[in-house]
């Protein structure tokens, strides 16, 4: 069998529907769109989705009280310049900044945002970081690990 001989199933395929040929047709003179109105005018007469004006519902939707993130984490979140207090060599984790005092409650897994620059080196031990955050520790002389 060749692609040339492929053929479709019969019945599969059917002739397109030929509007305003006259009313023998079937499909003539409105063409089956009724007299007047927006939805009888050539072209798409609205996007779909449209709600005549009004704020339509893919729009209103979230806006709606209780649309929560699905999976969503919630973390204890701190910036990298604030890590400048601590000594050269020390191992950052959540616990060791609860002692410290750099942060006050636990929110959830540890997470290093870039803001700020550091100059300490430091072992660092987090659930999460961002790109700049990584690179500034490591451009320290720290390290990172995810945990």
């Amino acid at each position: 069998m060749r692609l040339q001989d492929a053929q479709p199933k019969s019945g599969s395929q059917k002739r397109r529907r030929r509007v305003g040929r006259g009313i023998s047709a079937g499909q003539g003179a409105s063409c089956g769109f009724g007299m007047r109105g927006q939805k009888s005018r050539s072209g798409r007469p609205t996007r779909p989705g449209f709600e005549g004006g009004q704020n339509p519902l893919y729009r209103r939707v979230p806006k709606l009280k209780h649309f929560t993130l699905v999976n969503h984490k919630e973390y204890t979140v701190i910036n990298v310049g604030k890590l400048n207090d601590l000594k050269k060599g020390t191992e950052v984790t959540l616990e060791s900044l609860m002692e410290a005092g750099i942060v006050t409650a636990n929110d959830g897994p540890l997470k290093l945002l870039g803001e700020g620059d550091l100059t300490v080196s430091l072992n660092v031990k987090a659930a999460a970081a961002t790109k700049g955050a990584i690179s500034k520790i490591e451009s320290a002389g720290g390290s990172f690990e995810i945990i």
